[in-house]
């Protein structure tokens, strides 16, 4: 029951080794052309707007709104590394976040406490499900649709349709409105965060089997790895950084309501998916969902200071997502053409052998 399949397409010694120059460019591009859209689109907008873009100002800005949606993308990136899709890290990011503020403000809860009840419910979400996708067998979509509706129904019955509303530690406020070197510490976490992920999914054995478990999990199965216990683990994961992401949206809004929070959730997935596009294509992988989200925030930045309306946000998100398929596509077919002329060369090369 897979919602996804992950098979890298990055191009191996192998296949670079004894290719000219402009092909090593042919099948680079498709690879980097996230990257490279990034650098161009960035330098457009520092011509057209210097007076705006380029500036420390508008870096913090960009930072500060979008924390949220990188950690969710991250989130969002494991469960799919494992070949299964979570979307409760849309509609948990609204209870998180009201939890954080009303269990201080309603039930005197210092604010430490308050943010390891939000992780430890966070974890359980996740553990709920994955145990719904690995035992009961119910496809992930389907699984984390049902559970993020139920969420968000909990947000709304705990509100009662009102704001939370109170006076918090300046402990609490620090977490997403310190500054460091200038800008918001809420980079940094997010460097942090990627660099970790980065480092157990390429180099741990934990990484190799959720990649393995997302390739083909039957396969998985056979050569020894629990499949079970890492797919349940890849949403426990995802589960604890929507809470994360709840905790500092409490910080950085000071108030919760249940009519924000779902607004991240496709930004968050648009963001993972053209992760999957970029570095590593046909593969989720840290740094290209860290790409897909600077492109959606330079874009959307420009745009907006440009004099874009109000629907310039969903456009881009859009727009952007589907060039990005259209590159990782174009990607696979140059591949599969290649390892279809490669089949057709040695075959009368081996029949000369026989002979």
């Amino acid at each position: 029951m897979q919602s996804i399949r992950s098979t890298a397409l990055e191009p191996t010694k192998a296949e670079m080794k004894g290719l000219s120059f402009m092909a090593k460019v042919q099948r680079l591009v498709p690879v980097y052309g996230l990257v490279i859209l990034t650098v161009l689109l960035t330098l457009l907008f520092c011509v057209l707007l210097p007076d705006t873009f380029p500036t420390v100002l508008n870096l913090r800005s960009i930072i500060s709104n979008k924390t949220i949606i990188a950690i969710l993308s991250l989130a969002a990136m494991i469960p799919m590394a494992a070949g299964r899709i979570d979307l409760t890290i849309g509609y948990g990011i609204v209870l998180w976040h009201i939890l954080a503020i009303s269990l201080q403000t309603l039930y005197g809860f210092p604010w430490p406490v308050a943010v390891l009840v939000v992780l430890l419910l966070g974890a359980a979400t996740g553990f709920l499900n994955g145990i719904l996708v690995e035992v009961a067998k119910i496809d992930s979509f389907i699984a984390t649709l049902g559970t993020g509706t139920v969420i968000y129904a909990l947000a709304l019955w705990h509100t009662g349709g009102r704001q939370m509303i109170g006076m918090l530690p300046d402990g609490f406020y620090a977490l997403n409105g310190t500054m460091v070197f200038g800008l918001p510490i809420t980079g940094l976490y997010v460097i942090v965060l990627a660099v970790v992920m980065w480092i157990v999914l390429e180099y741990l054995p934990i990484g190799r089997y959720i990649y393995a478990i997302g390739a083909n999990p039957k396969a998985a199965a056979l050569n020894g790895i629990p499949v079970r216990r890492f797919v349940i683990g890849a949403f426990i994961a995802s589960g604890t950084l929507s809470a994360v992401a709840g905790v500092l949206l409490a910080s950085k809004l000071r108030i919760g309501q249940a009519s924000v929070g779902l607004e991240y959730l496709l930004p968050a997935l648009v963001g993972a998916f053209l992760g999957s596009t970029t570095i590593k294509p046909g593969r989720v992988n840290v740094w290209g969902t860290m790409i897909g989200v600077i492109i959606l925030a330079v874009g959307i930045a420009g745009i907006q200071q440009l004099g874009g309306s109000f629907f310039v946000e969903p456009m881009f998100n859009g727009v952007t997502l589907l060039i990005a398929i259209g590159i990782a596509g174009y990607a696979q077919r140059r591949r599969g053409t290649a390892g279809l002329l490669s089949k057709s060369n040695s075959a009368p090369a081996a029949a000369v052998k026989s002979e």
